[in-house]
């Protein structure tokens, strides 16, 4: 104790020479400073200290500037599938920029994939989902939602599928495309989403060509889409879009998924490799423009890979009534069949179910709990319920197949 009330008065002594050496306008012991003497001053006082205790050359911070310790993000903790802390995006279990944009219907966009004149695509990164379903002649096409983020340039936009319907339905969307069969498609469309499809290039910016006047030269904006449809009345304010439920800490069990490989034909490949760094699933495709050379599928408008938390490839029933039509059965199944799920360099054997026409698809695991996915994007694989797959050291593949 006389110790440390010496070593207190040679501190005083100290600061009391060093003021004399300096002007009046020298400014005063800084905060830090003065809590550090203030530490001093009651260990000196209050007997409870051992000199080791004293302060070092490093100060003390001052215990009112202390940061407070950040909220814990809501995706380190298991939220949904019911409820979602404010401003999480019910699609990705994460927090948005702009909480406004939660308090709209989501925006999807029909976007190509057609392999015989191919496009890359623009805006796939900043979806929450992006549907992948096959169109028939060995093509598929992508349906990808916008709720928690926009995108300036989507596409290139192609035309609407009857499954847009029952997509749009789910996820009480608005649908931007560029046409659609007049007479098997679009009235199956109307009983889901009556006035909620558009089906024009001509408003510019929502879904406009872009002035070369081809197949491939219609690009969207999500923003400016949404904002259409409220103006046209169809504006919804707060969409209950619960049903997904996340946590960043992977479910156990699970069996090695390290990537899947997609095949809806042979022109129509894509493959989804896990990496470690990011935590996300890669997507790789075959791409004719370079002589069928498979490479990394980047999104033009970030010129960046394109990359997904989670993979969910299931299982639906498909019927076919042409070449190039089909209907995607996913309203109404209640009872469950099955799909994959690829997180975290892991698959999972789940179910998925649709039991609500307005209420986005649900995953259980094999006990009937909610399954739980990576906070984050996902990428949703329409397969056939006759698609077969394979399994070698941790590398899936998949081969779209119906009855």
């Amino acid at each position: 104790m006389k110790q440390l009330t010496t070593i207190l008065l040679v501190l005083l002594t100290a600061s009391l020479l060093l003021g004399a050496c300096v002007s009046q306008a020298a400014p005063s012991l800084t905060d830090a400073e003065r809590t550090a003497v203030a530490g001093t001053v009651t260990a000196v006082f209050a007997g409870t200290r051992t000199a080791e205790a004293v302060p070092t050359a490093t100060p003390t911070p001052e215990p009112t500037l202390t940061p407070t310790p950040e909220p814990t993000p809501a995706a380190a903790l298991p939220i949904g599938p019911d409820s979602y802390p404010e401003g999480v995006n019910p699609l990705t279990g994460l927090k948005v920029e702009n909480p406004q944009l939660l308090h709209r219907r989501p925006v999807i966009m029909k976007i190509s994939n057609h392999q015989i004149d191919y496009q890359s695509q623009w805006g796939l990164s900043k979806a929450d989902l992006v549907f992948e379903y096959y169109i028939g002649w060995g093509s598929n096409r992508f349906a990808a939602l916008y709720y928690g983020q926009d995108s300036d340039r989507i596409g290139p936009m192609r035309s609407i599928r009857r499954v847009d319907g029952q997509l749009g339905s789910l996820y009480q969307a608005v649908v931007g495309s560029t046409g659609g069969d007049g007479n098997d498609v679009l009235p199956y469309i109307y009983n889901y989403i009556p006035g909620r499809f558009f089906l024009d290039k001509y408003l510019c910016p929502g879904v406009c060509d872009d002035g070369r006047n081809v197949v491939y030269s219609v690009f969207g904006d999500s923003a400016a889409l949404s904002q259409y449809f409220n103006s046209q009345g169809y504006a919804l304010e707060n969409p209950d879009l619960g049903g997904m439920a996340f946590s960043a800490n992977a479910p156990s069990g699970g069996d090695a998924g390290s990537s899947a490989w997609i095949s809806f034909a042979y022109l129509d490949e894509s493959e989804f490799v896990y990496d470690e760094v990011s935590g996300k699933y890669l997507r790789f495709a075959v791409d004719e423009t370079t002589s069928m050379v498979y490479g990394a599928a980047i999104d033009q408008n970030t010129g960046e890979q394109l990359a997904f938390s989670n993979v969910i490839v299931i299982k639906a029933p498909y019927t076919e009534y042409k070449t190039t039509l089909h209907s995607i059965d996913l309203i109404g199944n209640t009872n469950g069949l099955p799909a994959t799920v690829f997180r975290d360099g892991k698959a999972y054997q789940i179910t998925w179910k649709a039991p609500d026409s307005g209420k986005p698809l649900q995953f259980f695991d094999g006990e009937g709990n909610p399954f739980l996915l990576k906070p984050g994007n996902s990428w949703i694989v329409l397969l056939g319920t006759s698609s077969p797959v394979t399994v070698e050291g941790g590398k899936w593949s998949f081969t779209f197949s119906i009855p």
